[in-house]
């Protein structure tokens, strides 16, 4: 078992240690490298999106009311409340013949510092288009609506609509039904627990993309970096620097997940206690351990995101007095 974990350092010595469970798959669903323990159950949490998005390709959800590859971004993206987002969000809402009252996810501060401050500072009422997840939960009314299914309760499990997100989930996972486990993502709507190694599986396909859907899928997530997350946030500035090399999709509690579409590969990561601030150098490590491996184009520029692979630990008079950083590797199984 190899040890890959996130350190933060103060002064000259290590302060703490976030433990990194992680696996890479094939286009074959083979797993070619793992850290920490790959088996680990745990929830996808919003890593999730891209497959909880594909049935609003696979049963023309998105052709029926007029929406493009930007708002199928947007149903797979964690937001950081900007304004295309919102007024994108509300567009999908307005193409499906729904309000922002249906939506059953709640508002919470937006994910970017910038747009949370600016919030404070003009006092602006946050109601749940302003979640993360509004693009995800606009996609999911929108294919109620497509279905004729009840709008109301469509995020609760045994609903159609997360019925259907089950079918696509298993395909692409390649596990059963039984072997989810499934509880309440925060913005109300089903999350699935799986192991870490089918996560990078899920995202193997959708790297090799062997259906239009996740073709699509993928391709939407590509061609709109700005969508996924949004300005500094490193699933964004990841797909910038390497534009239509990788989609990188963070999740809550330390889940960070990735396709190679060149080389078929799919990553999939744990921060074991749930550090959000540790997913972002743990991922960049992996990138960089895989590179060797990599076709030359989809290989992480060496100056690429060195404020993202270590970030400051700074004093309250903003001082830099330590680092997070990432530490240790990979284990490849065929070394």
């Amino acid at each position: 078992m190899s040890d890959l974990r996130v350190e933060a350092v103060r002064g000259p010595a290590v302060e703490s240690v976030h433990r990194v469970s992680a696996a890479v798959c094939d286009a074959g669903g083979r797993l070619i490298a793992e850290a920490g323990n790959p088996a680990l159950v745990t929830f996808w949490r919003s890593a999730a999106k891209p497959f909880q998005a594909l049935p609003l390709v696979e049963d023309g959800v998105l052709d029926r009311f007029g929406l493009g590859s930007d708002a199928l971004a947007l149903a797979c993206a964690s937001h950081s409340s900007e304004p295309p987002h919102l007024e994108l969000a509300d567009r999908m809402l307005a193409a499906a013949g729904c309000v922002e009252a249906d939506l059953a996810c709640g508002p919470h501060p937006p994910l970017s510092p910038r747009v949370a401050r600016e919030v404070v500072e003009q006092g602006i009422h946050l109601t749940p288009r302003w979640s993360n997840c509004s693009g995800k939960h606009a996609g999911m009314l929108a294919l109620a609506r497509h279905h004729g299914w009840p709008v109301k309760g469509y995020e609760v499990a045994g609903h159609p609509v997360q019925d259907r997100i089950l079918t696509a989930v298993t395909r692409w996972t390649g596990l059963s039904r039984n072997e989810l486990v499934l509880g309440v993502d925060g913005c109300t709507v089903v999350c699935h627990g799986l192991p870490v190694v089918a996560m990078a599986r899920a995202y193997a396909n959708l790297a090799a993309a062997p259906t239009e859907g996740l073709r699509r899928v993928r391709d939407a997530m590509l061609a709109h970096p700005d969508l996924v997350a949004g300005e500094g946030r490193i699933c964004t500035e990841l797909m910038r620097a390497m534009p239509g090399q990788i989609v990188a999709k963070v999740g809550a509690e330390g889940i960070h997940c990735a396709a190679i579409p060149a080389a078929g590969l799919g990553i999939a990561l744990k921060v074991e206690d749930g550090d959000m601030r540790a997913s972002g150098p743990a991922l960049l490590a992996i990138l960089r351990a895989l590179a060797p491996r990599l076709p030359a184009a989809a290989r992480l520029p060496a100056d690429a995101l060195a404020a993202a692979a270590v970030l400051p630990v700074r004093s309250t008079r903003g001082v830099r007095v330590g680092e997070i950083r990432a530490a240790g590797s990979l284990r490849f199984l065929d070394a």
